[in-house]
């Protein structure tokens, strides 16, 4: 089963909380066990997974990711100018795997999944498969 949502950003760098999203398509499917990928289809956003309760986190990812992969690199070649977008979204990646039990996302306690946008504001598409246990 293959879901999609869209999501708005509303900065240059933003990091959305997908869980709802996420959780409802897993609840709605009514697999009950079975995997779950998350996949973002742009070569500037990503999905991460990481605590979800203090929206300081996020914040000091976005921080440490500038700090470690500065915007106006004098050496960067790609013409677009975002090329800092690109390597902050390969160095995370574009799609995480999670197991489905019970009807619902296997998760830690403080644990949310992201969509990071480095490149924005956008709108970003998010694919979800569900994929059934045999």
């Amino acid at each position: 089963m293959l879901h999609s949502f869209r999501v708005k950003t509303t900065k240059h760098t933003s990091m959305v909380n997908i869980t709802p999203y996420v959780r409802d398509i897993v609840r709605k499917s009514g697999v009950k066990g079975g995997l779950c990928l998350v996949y973002v289809p742009h070569t500037t956003a990503c999905v991460f997974i990481n605590e979800a309760a203090d929206p300081d986190v996020v914040r000091d990812i976005a921080y440490a990711l500038e700090r470690l992969v500065s915007w106006d690199d004098p050496n960067y070649s790609h013409a677009e100018g975002n090329s800092a977008a690109h390597i902050r979204s390969a160095v995370i990646g574009n799609s995480r795997t999670l197991i489905i039990e019970n009807g619902d996302l296997v998760l830690g306690t403080w644990e949310g999944i992201f969509l990071g946008e480095f490149d924005g504001p956008r709108e970003r598409k998010v694919y979800v498969k569900i994929l059934k246990e045999d």
